[in-house]
């Protein structure tokens, strides 16, 4: 067991909603020829590092992003995007018709998670990296992964809306000495 473990956070590729600035939790959309290109340029940028352990979302877009970087992970639904309810496939601008200034930083969506049930996940997920024997790549999504950032900080969930993340980045989660620190942050292969 290594207390000071490196954890490789990986967004999945572009995929059209994500393109296009709709919410996508549960839908389970394929990769665009974009995010199909960025996730083999993810394979050239991490040379084929060794992990002790590898995790995925189970939707599509992060499996296909993980094999296309050159990985077979074991899945967990701790990874799932955060579940946005009843504005799945709605863009800000077309939530905000009914519900101004809404953020799932700050609001829980209708039928969807809270940021405490969001970060109960995260915090599960940082835990099973912690005592892993090496380094853990993780392959989720945009809010799924601020969240972890946050959460490994000892932020909550909803300081992860200071972490901008794009599709196919590359950030990983390190030490400095005993403290807790973002490494590298947002990181486009290519």
């Amino acid at each position: 067991m290594s207390s000071h473990n490196e954890i490789w956070l990986l967004r999945h590729g572009e995929t059209a909603w994500s393109l296009s600035g709709a919410h996508t939790s549960r839908t389970d959309l394929p990769l665009t020829a974009e995010g199909e290109r960025r996730g083999a340029l993810m394979k050239a940028h991490l040379h084929g590092k060794q992990f002790a352990l590898t995790l995925s979302s189970p939707m599509r877009r992060a499996l296909d992003t993980a094999r296309l970087a050159g990985y077979s992970p074991e899945i967990t639904t701790d990874l799932c995007e955060w579940d946005y309810g009843e504005y799945e496939g709605l863009t800000t601008p077309e939530i905000w018709r009914d519900a101004p200034g809404w953020t799932v930083w700050t609001s829980t969506s209708p039928g969807g998670e809270s940021a405490a049930q969001v970060q109960a996940r995260a915090d599960r997920v940082i835990t099973r990296a912690v005592i892993a024997d090496g380094d853990v790549a993780l392959f989720a999504h945009g809010h799924m992964l601020r969240v972890i950032a946050a959460c490994w900080l000892g932020l909550d969930a909803g300081a992860g809306r200071y972490f901008a993340l794009s599709t196919g980045s590359v950030s990983v989660l390190s030490h400095e000495r005993d403290t807790r620190v973002l490494k590298l942050w947002n990181e486009e292969p290519g």
